[in-house]
């Protein structure tokens, strides 16, 4: 039985890691941290946990962490993570976090959109935990960053292409959006019911939302040269899940390729990716509560261009479920232990 920690459980990716690791088959959650909830049981401070979850909330040290688990969620924002993976990593624990600071490979490319990095050396060895591409290098790793939510929803959906060179890169343009829940919990007048209720906006456009550099990474790697994107996120007025279009340009080769044959060879052996049929959009309440991502493309021959279109639940693939399919990876489980549920509805 593992013994596994959640660093930063009060917050919406903190009592979604619990929730599904109270069905987990091979851990046990040991220790919960909290500043504000420290002493209060997590039942309590998440009614939804009740008779799920039998922790307390503390507020530790890294050093009294150390020995309270095996295997840690770093549930924290940017910044904080620093302060707590490399000294989980060199107490011999593995890591999976799920902040932005171990995702991006180039230091320099990461401060210029966050901040200093104080731990640049783990860059090289930590995982990139989008389990579909780099499933080899997860089971092996001590860190695992787990990506963020609407890096998920692009990078899925697009790889095929890209790796195939069936789209022109340049004419890339991605428009998501997300419910309320990416936001985190914290207070805030822009997520207020009042403020987001039966509205619908963009948010961090012209190229000012800090998972750009990250779709970049990633969508540079499969295509073996720089991709640069043109990305607008926007708000819904929901409490999860995210929903992305994308367009592009074919190329000649993509003009003369069955991309839907493509997509369901590419994903026929994942458990957790959906490409749906021909004329079948997805809809963000076909994957809610799931570690789905559901994905289904249209090529439009009067433009040139291909549609492709993805839905996840960013709490769950967009975040916490992704993060348990790479622990179990890393831990040598079945990669789906926990994760098998249906998605809700309605």
């Amino acid at each position: 039985m593992l013994h596994v920690g959640i660093v930063g459980a009060s917050g919406y990716t903190g009592v979604e890691l619990a929730r599904i690791l109270a069905g987990h088959s091979e851990i046990r959650l040991t220790v919960a941290t909290s500043r504000q909830y420290a002493g209060l049981p997590l039942a309590e401070v998440f009614p939804n946990l009740r008779k799920r979850v039998d922790i307390r909330c503390e507020n530790l040290t890294v050093d009294e962490l150390i020995g309270r688990a095996d295997f840690f969620f770093t549930a924290v924002p940017h910044k904080t993570a620093m302060d707590i993976v490399p000294k989980l990593l060199a107490a011999g624990k593995k890591v999976v976090d799920l902040s932005a600071d171990y995702r991006i490979h180039d230091p320099a490319v990461y401060e210029a959109w966050y901040q200093e990095h104080t731990s640049p050396q783990l860059l090289a060895t930590a995982a990139y935990g989008l389990p579909e591409l780099y499933r080899d290098q997860i089971r092996t790793a001590s860190l695992t960053a787990n990506p963020g939510c609407y890096p998920t929803s692009v990078i899925l959906a697009l790889t095929p292409l890209i790796r195939k060179g069936l789209i022109d890169t340049s004419t890339l343009i991605i428009d998501s959006k997300s419910g309320t829940s990416g936001a985190g919990r914290a207070a805030s007048v822009g997520t207020l019911f009042c403020e987001v209720n039966d509205g619908f906006r963009p948010y961090k456009v012209g190229g000012t939302h800090r998972h750009i550099p990250e779709i970049e990474q990633e969508l540079s790697a499969a295509a073996r040269k720089p991709v640069i994107v043109s990305f607008t996120p926007h708000l819904l007025p929901i409490s999860r899940g995210i929903l992305s279009t994308m367009y592009a340009s074919l190329t000649p080769a993509g003009k003369n390729t069955d991309l839907q044959a493509l997509y369901e060879t590419t994903y026929a052996d994942e458990p957790f990716v959906r490409v749906l049929p021909v004329g079948t959009p997805p809809a963000t309440q076909h994957v809610r509560g799931s570690n789905c991502c559901d994905i289904s493309l249209q090529p439009d021959p009067r433009t040139g261009r291909v549609i492709i279109m993805s839905a996840i639940d960013n709490i769950v693939k967009g975040a916490s479920g992704q993060a348990v399919q790479n622990m179990n990876l890393m831990n040598g489980f079945p990669e789906t232990t926990g994760l098998m549920g249906a998605p809700l509805f309605p």
